[in-house]
């Protein structure tokens, strides 16, 4: 049973007043951005703006971190939604709990820039980030919902490509089937309060137009999974992605990869997003910082 101080928060959010839909995609973004961007970055740590040849971001970095690991993260939003920006808040709170560096990516969204753009920038951002002199083992990429796709894409785009492997792979309630036809998309859809299945419908054919959403960089469980690094797959009990993240860790699993799946009880899409709030989201950012660690040897 998930906790007391989930079910107040819950609670709270559930009391206060509905806003308008918005207009339209950009009114939708802008007011994600205001409301993300308004919460505090963690204390004592720095943030900068990068470019990565070409593609921007910010480098969050704990007190006395200069030289730690590097958390190269892709946020969520369904490829169409939210920024580095939106997400400094919830990426400094990583970096001061997994005393790494974390590096937010601002890969271009959908539509104006369709798959598989999202994917090209991430491969893009890891690549640069070897060229700035860090090794691979000292890196670990992850990423949330759709960002948790493009991280498992992302890690097969390199392989494929012949790099060097980063330390690890931290796959948050990751959006990785594109045909949204896993079971959970209809035994979830009453408990998942973020993520319907009509959202990912729209949200899918933005980013791939009449692509197939079966391209194994579209959708990693598609892909042959084998040869890559560990990783940490979370989801939540109550998310329609339940199944998604079900299907990456078997698959990869079976093709030799070190894989930790955990299924949070009651938990919603990404509930990471509300640390330190309520004890699952600090367990979990817990976990993410003790597989950095352990990954990279820090």
């Amino acid at each position: 049973m998930a906790s007391t101080e989930f079910h107040a928060l819950q609670e709270k959010m559930a009391a206060a007043p509905k806003p308008e839909p918005p207009a339209n995609l950009q009114a939708l973004r802008d007011r994600i951005e205001a409301m993300m961007d308004g919460l505090p970055t963690a204390e004592g740590v720095t943030v900068s703006p990068v470019d990565m040849d070409g593609v921007p971001g910010l480098m969050l970095v704990p007190e006395g971190g200069a030289d730690a690991p590097v958390l190269l993260y892709f946020h969520g939003g369904g490829f169409r939604l939210a920024s580095a920006r939106a997400y400094r808040p919830y990426g400094s709170q990583l970096a001061r709990a997994c005393e790494a560096r974390v590096l937010l990516v601002d890969y271009r969204l959908a539509p104006e820039n369709r798959f598989p753009a999202a994917v090209d920038d991430a491969v893009t951002a890891y690549r640069w980030l070897r060229a700035q002199g860090q090794p691979a083992e000292r890196i670990v990429i992850g990423g949330d919902s759709a960002g948790g796709g493009i991280t498992a894409a992302a890690l097969v785009a390199l392989r494929d490509a012949g790099d060097a492997l980063p330390a690890g792979g931290v796959c948050i309630s990751p959006w990785v089937d594109l045909t949204n036809s896993n079971e959970s998309f209809t035994t979830r859809v009453d408990a998942d309060k973020l993520f319907s299945p009509t959202q990912a419908a729209e949200a899918a054919a933005l980013y791939l137009g009449d692509g197939d959403p079966k391209q194994p960089l579209a959708s990693p469980v598609f892909a042959d999974l084998s040869g890559l690094p560990p990783l940490l797959v979370h989801v939540g009990d109550a998310e329609v992605l339940l199944d998604d993240s079900a299907a990456l860790a078997a698959k990869a699993r079976a093709a030799g990869v070190e894989v930790t799946h955990r299924v949070y009880p009651e938990m919603p899409h990404v509930w990471h997003l509300s640390y330190p709030a309520f004890p699952e989201a600090v367990e979990a950012v817990d976990e993410i910082a003790a597989f950095v660690r352990r990954v990279t040897g820090a």
